[in-house]
């Protein structure tokens, strides 16, 4: 049980890592560029979709990258974060799983509302792309449910009182 526990939590600390340097990079990239990442028309196809729903005008183009670009920051700050606990869990403790599911759920809420558009419009090379994501996160929260169960104690009956 020890190896398949220090398995999970190495998996899971591989995908907190991608996560943090994939969406970090994405969202600096986003966050410095002038025009909030637009320029680069593959990855901002889903920006432009929702902008189509919400007919939304060039302004508003940009507050929703600017939006999703914070959106990644901070999902990439979080999975950095689990890693440093993860880190410090090494040395004393157990890592704190609420940070990763948080991380793991705002990843889920952004990576749908991106692939959604291209949903609606057909276009199956962008939600591809939004499908990587999903299916890592989803093996991470399975995997994090593994870890809690075989570093949870078992929970004790309470005996019958008579």
């Amino acid at each position: 049980m020890r190896v398949a526990s220090a398995a999970v939590v190495t998996v899971i600390s591989a995908i907190a890592l991608f996560f943090t340097y994939s969406w970090g990079a994405d969202a600096l990239h986003t966050l410095t560029s002038p025009s909030y990442g637009l320029e680069d028309v593959w990855r901002s196809q889903f920006v432009f979709g929702i902008g189509r729903l919400f007919d939304a005008s060039p302004d508003m183009l940009l507050r929703i990258a600017a939006v999703f670009g914070a959106i990644k920051l901070i999902v990439a700050s979080l999975f950095g974060l689990h890693v440093l606990d993860r880190l410090r869990s090494l040395f004393r403790g157990n890592a704190d799983l609420e940070i990763l599911e948080t991380a793991l759920t705002l990843l889920v809420i952004a990576s749908l509302a991106a692939a959604a558009p291209a949903l609606w419009t057909h276009n199956g090379d962008i939600a591809r792309d939004q499908t990587i994501p999903l299916l890592l996160a989803a093996l991470a929260a399975a995997l994090c449910i593994v870890e809690r169960i075989t570093t949870e104690p078992p929970v004790e009956a309470a005996a019958p009182q008579s």
